[in-house]
């Protein structure tokens, strides 16, 4: 009979059997499938003695064999002492002889912890709220005219929002230093483009001036050779052109989405789609402060080996995000241990919420399902052809499905804990 002990706390070890006979078999079925295909010199395929085969190819299937067996034995075992294995076991095969009776092995595996939560009811949690108002619609309608904004030059002095080309010389214990000159070079002030130092300089400069100032650099600044050090920039105003803003009209309704140019509906898809990203935001931040109370009560160990697995694929997620952005090289390896602490955030998240839908029947349901696909395909010009594509693939259902679980999720932990409302303001939601 299998037997199994406890190494540590999630740590245990399955020691059993296996009969040989059962692995002979499989060996045996094993080579008849490979002697129909297999290619040895001066042997027609189909054609090669067993003795021939056993020889080359003998190792090799009895491997697989004990593989296999192994794999069924230590499943059907931890099945039947109903264990959750986390990972994949270590085997060590402790029978050597071949022709003995049974393969004696012990198999060294994880299983998931026993979930504990603390008192959520004793946790305060601060619930951010917002009022979309029509100052913010207004703001959003100005901000659209400003990015399409075009330029014409002006005789007065450059201020924010203006585009100024300039020259430019800075000097470091009297040599230019290493990307201190330019010629033409074009500046949007106010765009935080340049250190706001150097676009305050040029602020209130007309076309032919010339400024000689001084410059500190901060200490974290990325040239380094003149991080923290003061430098004398001379800069040369060579033109300013100040924006000219669209009329609210056909064109610039088009512009932003409207596709029949009509400006009555502008308003009203601004303040639809600012209501979306609003909504979009709060609840990004209020399942964030949720799932911190969640791991602020639950005291668990975590698998090593899940962890472990967890860090992997974040450290590949990551450099393959790298190589795209052009930062890293192909195959380039990061530490894994730069990656524990998320690693081990994400697994413990992963284990509580499981636990709590499994607790408290938290499962996503159809009819919520798709009330959020409808909702995200809003944005889109044909929602009812995204609606279509988010069910016609199993994975991707099956991500929205999680966003309504980790709704339902933070909507218990709402209902339980000490929820305090603080009302954002639209700069601090929007991140600006």
């Amino acid at each position: 009979m299998p037997s199994v002990e406890t190494v540590s706390a999630l740590e245990r070890r399955l020691n059993a059997t296996i009969p040989q006979q059962a692995v002979r078999g499989e060996v045996a079925a094993r080579l008849k499938r490979l002697g129909r295909t297999a290619k040895i010199a001066g042997f027609r395929p189909g054609k090669i003695p067993g003795k021939i085969l056993e020889q080359h190819y003998g190792m090799e299937a009895r491997q697989e064999a004990l593989g296999e067996a192994l794999q069924k034995s230590f499943f059907a075992a931890v099945q039947a002492q109903e264990l959750k294995v986390a990972g994949d076991p270590q085997f060590t095969v402790k029978t050597n002889d071949w022709n003995a009776d049974e393969i004696e092995y012990s198999a060294t595996f994880e299983v998931y912890p026993e979930v504990v939560l603390g008192d959520v009811a004793a946790q305060s949690l601060v619930r951010s709220t917002y009022e979309l108002s029509q100052a913010d619609v207004d703001n959003t309608i100005a901000t659209l005219r400003k990015q399409r904004a075009t330029y014409e030059a002006v005789t007065r002095a450059a201020q924010n929002d203006d585009n100024v080309v300039i020259d430019f010389v800075g000097m470091l214990d009297g040599a230019v230093f290493q990307g201190g000159e330019a010629k033409d070079y074009p500046v949007t002030l106010g765009s935080g483009r340049m250190m706001p130092e150097f676009e305050a300089a040029i602020a209130g400069m007309k076309v032919g001036e010339i400024k000689v100032f001084e410059m500190t650099f901060p200490e974290n600044y990325h040239g380094k050779d003149v991080a923290g050090k003061q430098v004398t920039f001379t800069v040369t105003v060579n033109s300013v052109a100040g924006p000219v803003l669209p009329e609210i009209d056909a064109e610039f309704a088009k512009s932003v989405g409207i596709i029949d140019g009509d400006v009555t509906r502008l308003e009203d898809e601004i303040r639809s789609n600012l209501s979306r990203e609003v909504m979009r935001r709060l609840k990004g931040r209020n399942k964030d402060a949720a799932m911190d109370v969640l791991l602020s009560v639950a005291q668990f160990e975590l698998p090593r080996s899940v962890v472990q697995w967890e860090m992997q694929r974040l450290m590949e997620q990551t450099a393959q995000e790298m190589e795209q952005r052009g930062m890293a090289k192909k195959g380039m390896q990061l530490p894994p241990e730069l990656f524990r602490e998320r690693a081990e955030k994400r697994v413990k998240l992963g284990l509580i919420l499981a636990d709590l839908v499994e607790k408290f029947d938290l499962r996503a349901q159809p009819e919520k399902v798709r009330a959020l696909v409808e909702d995200y395909a809003q944005s889109f010009e044909h929602p009812e052809e995204v609606v279509r594509w988010h069910y016609a693939d199993p994975a991707r259902y099956q991500e929205i499905e999680n966003l309504v679980l980790e709704e339902n999720v933070v909507d218990w932990v709402l209902a339980r804990a000490k929820v305090v409302d603080k009302a954002l303001d639209f700069s601090e939601l929007m991140g600006n």
